[in-house]
This record gives structure tokens, C-alpha cells and sequence, in this order.
């Protein structure tokens, strides 16, 4: 992969398998990417990815964004060779039956699918209800413990099969769009300001990060680690574009209008006012969305590290959060990484971020 496009990098990294806990395969595509344009990258003990650009520059800006995905792991294999499962993340349990996915054994991938009771059989009560995770099961088409053994273990990842699919519009769909787009912002980001390194001021550290889905353990990981002088963390945020979402109660996010500023708590006011100075350079449209307690992205574990890093939400607009079928605008990725390198290329030597009073 060393010599593919940006796009080609997006739908390598979205088809591999990434949930949190597991993120091995997903970060090696991403260090394949970026060892090409960084000046060093590191991996630390628990799978974080750091790419470095202009290392003695200064102020040191992060760039962020986390490879894991939701997922399940095998917690149960029944005398009847069914598997049972429990939750990476926080999966939505409507969607779980009557699913492809993928068990990725030791030994290898395995296709199994998402069992479920045919609703001629369900009681009438019981079609109304959600299941809980318990209750359902993977069925890999063996019939006995001893042949799902051969295939599969306890304590196995596994993912919907549901891979990077081009749509109209300048879109497409994908599972784990939610955060691998973010780790690709980064990366790209990365690569962008590295176009213009002579005339960059700034030590830029574009960061891959694990386990956001399980709790922002990588983020509290790397911001400690890293401790920036400003954090750009990027995630998917909803996209309110769709029928049935009220935009009075979640805002106004509309697909391919730019990337989406988070205002409130977490994000610091200087950075966001440096963000629009950037975007408005460069011609990139902003949106915005209020946070008045946290963000729900790895910013929540960055800004409080180290007595406070000044850092910033921004959110790619996605449709379907949480689901085998998250849509995204390519469009509205590119402009994100642009506005990131624009803001790193725009820091001054020096410069800090603090609230002034």
C-alpha cells in the first residue's frame, strides 16, 4: 500500500477489521501510510500510533483521531457449536439479528451470521421488544462445540461484514466510518501540512488512537504522552439531514457543508476562534454544534491532561452513527483535513493558546 491515493488509503483502512482491543491490523495500514511523508513514527505499549512532522518545531500540534470500532467478542461456544457473544462499544441491539459478520479467529476469518427467531415464531409481545445481547447468537454453520473449536476461541473479535461502499452524491457507506474517517483526517492532515513543511513553524504530531469506542483510553494514552500545545480532535458527528431527526433537539448538520466546529465545555475559545481563522483563509465552510458538558470524542480525555491542553472537537458529518451503514460525504473529509494542516500551518513560532483574561 505504500504508493496508494488518499482515497485508496480511506477504503483499505474502513474494510479492516479494527474493533477496540483489536486494532493491530488497522493501525499497521495506518503507519504504512504515514511512514511515507512523517519524520518518525512510534508505537507505544498499548498500540497508540504517533507520526511526527518537523520535530524540533514549536508549538506542538496534535492531530487525533481513533481507529477502533464498535464490535463483539465471542464469550460462550454452546454443545451445539452457537456462539455466544458480548458487546464492544456501544452497540445498538435492534440492529444486531439477521446480520453477516466476520469471527476473526486465530487461525484465521471465519463468515458466520447473526441468528435469530423468525417472527412466526416470536410471541406477540416479543415483537416489540429489543433483545438483549444474551439471548442472541452467532451461528458459523457447524454443529457441535468440537467443530466450532477448530475455528474459533473464546475471546475472538468479531465484526458486521459490511465493507466501503460507494453511493451517489459524492458518498459513501462503510461500518466503522465512527472514528476510522478520523484516523485518516489526521493522517491526512499530516500529509498536507507536509506539502509546505518550509514554511511550517510548528512540531505536528498526527496520532491514531485505540479504544475510544471502550472509554478514550488511547486518547488519555497519548494526550499525556504527547502533551501539545494544542489538540484537533476529530470524530464523526450526526448528521441531522435525515427525516426522522428532530433539529430542534439535536441541531443542524447537514452532509456536505464542511466540517463541524464543537462549541461548549471542552473546546477551548482561543482554538476555535484560530479554526475559523483558518477555515475562512483557506475557504473551507464551517458548521457548528454545542456541547455544553463534553463532547463524547477523545477531546473529553485529552483537554484535562496535564493541568489542561487547549483542544478543540471537530466532527465529520455521519449518517446512521453506530450501525453496519455509516455515511459519510467525502467531500466533508477532505475539507477537515485541509482545515487541519491550514491551522498548523498558520501557528506561529512559539505561540500559545491560552484564555486571557
Amino acid at each position: 500500500m505504500k504508493h496508494s491515493s488518499p482515497y485508496e488509503f480511506l477504503k483499505i483502512l474502513l474494510n479492516t477489521p479494527s474493533p477496540s482491543g483489536f486494532e493491530t491490523r488497522g493501525q499497521k495500514v495506518w503507519v504504512d501510510y504515514v511512514s511515507r511523508f512523517a519524520d518518525s513514527v512510534e508505537i507505544d505499549s498499548y498500540g497508540n500510533a504517533y507520526a511526527t512532522l518537523n520535530p524540533k518545531g514549536d508549538p506542538t500540534v496534535l492531530m487525533s483521531g481513533h481507529v477502533d470500532e464498535l464490535g463483539f467478542m465471542v464469550s460462550h461456544i454452546s454443545e451445539e457449536g452457537f456462539l455466544s457473544i458480548k458487546a464492544i462499544g456501544g452497540v445498538d441491539n435492534t440492529l444486531v439479528r439477521g446480520q453477516r459478520v466476520t469471527v476473526h479467529g486465530t487461525k484465521g476469518s471465519v463468515p458466520g451470521v447473526t441468528g435469530l427467531l423468525a417472527i412466526h415464531l416470536q410471541e406477540l409481545d416479543d415483537r416489540k421488544k429489543v433483545p438483549d445481547l444474551h439471548t442472541m447468537h452467532v451461528d458459523i454453520g457447524v454443529s457441535s462445540r468440537k467443530e466450532a473449536e477448530k475455528l474459533v476461541s473464546i475471546g475472538d473479535a468479531i465484526t458486521y461484514s459490511a465493507e466501503f461502499q460507494e453511493l451517489a452524491g459524492g458518498r459513501f457507506a462503510a461500518r466503522g466510518c465512527d472514528n476510522r474517517i478520523g484516523a485518516w483526517t489526521a493522517a491526512e492532515g499530516l500529509r498536507i501540512a507536509s506539502l509546505k513543511k518550509g514554511s511550517l513553524k510548528a512540531k505536528v504530531v498526527a496520532v491514531s488512537t485505540i479504544q475510544e469506542e471502550n472509554g478514550l483510553y488511547g486518547a488519555s494514552m497519548a494526550g499525556y504522552r504527547v502533551h501539545p500545545d494544542v489538540a484537533l480532535v476529530v470524530d464523526v458527528t450526526h448528521a441531522t439531514d435525515i427525516p426522522n431527526c428532530s433539529k430542534a433537539k439535536h441541531g443542524e448538520v447537514s452532509m456536505g457543508k464542511g466540517p463541524v466546529i464543537s462549541l461548549g465545555s471542552v473546546n477551548h475559545p482561543v482554538v476555535n476562534a484560530r479554526l475559523r481563522e483558518a477555515g475562512k483563509k483557506v475557504g473551507i465552510p464551517l458548521q457548528v454544534e454545542v456541547n455544553p458538558r463534553w463532547t463524547g470524542t477523545d477531546a473529553d480525555a485529552i483537554f484535562k491532561q496535564k493541568g489542561g491542553i487547549p483542544t478543540v472537537s471537530i466532527g465529520v458529518p455521519n449518517r446512521y452513527m453506530h450501525s453496519p451503514v455509516e455515511m459519510i460525504q467525502y467531500s466533508d473529509l477532505e475539507q477537515t483535513a485541509e482545515l487541519l494542516a491550514a491551522f498548523a500551518l498558520s501557528a506561529k513560532k512559539g505561540e500559545r493558546f491560552g484564555v486571557k483574561l
